[in-house]
């Protein structure tokens, strides 16, 4: 178990674990920050449990991208990061939960009434006891008590991250541009996991997959409004490829996460260029 987050399993100071175990805490002292210069609106406390269930998220793509990060760039000391990373998104979730019951003013009872009587906290809740059970077994114990079928056991992590995608999806009611950039990061990292193992590194089919996570981003916001919404899904589509309106209003969402898939393909050449990749 990773008792100090910056240290190796040698007990040595690694920067990069440094760093990481940082980026997982730096939101946390943001929206504290924000907090306290009257930052977060008139609902500070509605704002920051929206705050903290979208870092929530971003932190469980973010464990899903570290073995393609890792492999990709043949950096084995980064796929040492996933239990980290997992278990920093677990934390987020969890602090998201704690700051919903703060808004019912710690009630329980309260909270388990929401919880049973709305689909997207029962949604949400499932999502969360997920991750808890995967937390539980990451230990160096359970994997070995596990064996084998510890892979199997944490393979869960997919359908409790498509859990948290849905419970963003309905909670964001009209607004879905957060939840659809999530979800072209993760369909993207899901594709890559789909890939024959000896194409998860090519760099052509790397580009190739950002075009089909995309595609695939922007078909999940069209049949959102579509199938949910009166809104005019059709546009809504098209606006992803008007570059005018993008050079005006900024690249919609499946776009942006194209645009960061497609910055971590163009590093990992750099990378290869650089003759620092080794095969992990």
């Amino acid at each position: 178990m990773d008792l100090i987050p910056w240290t190796d399993r040698q007990g040595r100071f690694s920067a990069l674990r440094a760093a990481v175990f940082a980026l997982l805490l730096a939101p946390a002292l943001w929206i504290l920050w924000r907090a306290l210069t009257d930052g977060l609106g008139p609902e500070p406390r509605n704002q920051a449990m929206h705050e903290s269930g979208r870092w929530a998220l971003r932190f469980l793509a973010l464990a899903l991208a570290v073995t393609p990060i890792g492999r990709i760039l043949g950096e084995p000391r980064i796929l040492a990061l996933r239990r980290m990373v997992g278990l920093g998104a677990l934390a987020w979730a969890a602090g998201h939960l704690v700051l919903y019951a703060a808004l019912q003013n710690g009630n329980l009872v309260m909270v388990l009434s929401e919880i049973v009587q709305r689909i997207y906290l029962a949604i949400g809740t499932l999502a969360l006891l997920g991750l808890v059970w995967l937390g539980w077994t990451s230990t160096d114990a359970a994997m070995k008590r596990l064996g084998r079928g510890w892979k199997r056991l944490h393979r869960l992590v997919f359908p409790v991250t498509a859990l948290a995608l849905l419970h963003a999806f309905i909670q964001s009611k009209a607004d879905i541009s957060p939840s659809v950039f999530h979800a072209g990061l993760i369909l993207g990292l899901l594709l890559w996991r789909l890939l024959p193992a000896a194409r998860q590194r090519s760099l052509p089919v790397l580009a190739a997959l950002v075009v089909a996570a995309t595609l695939a981003a922007a078909a999940l916001e069209w049949a959102w409004y579509a199938a949910l919404t009166a809104l005019p899904a059709g546009r809504v589509w098209a606006a992803n490829w008007d570059w005018r309106g993008a050079w005006d209003f900024g690249p919609r969402p499946a776009v942006q996460a194209g645009l960061w898939l497609a910055g971590f393909v163009l590093l990992a050449a750099g990378w290869r260029l650089a003759g620092r990749g080794r095969r992990a």
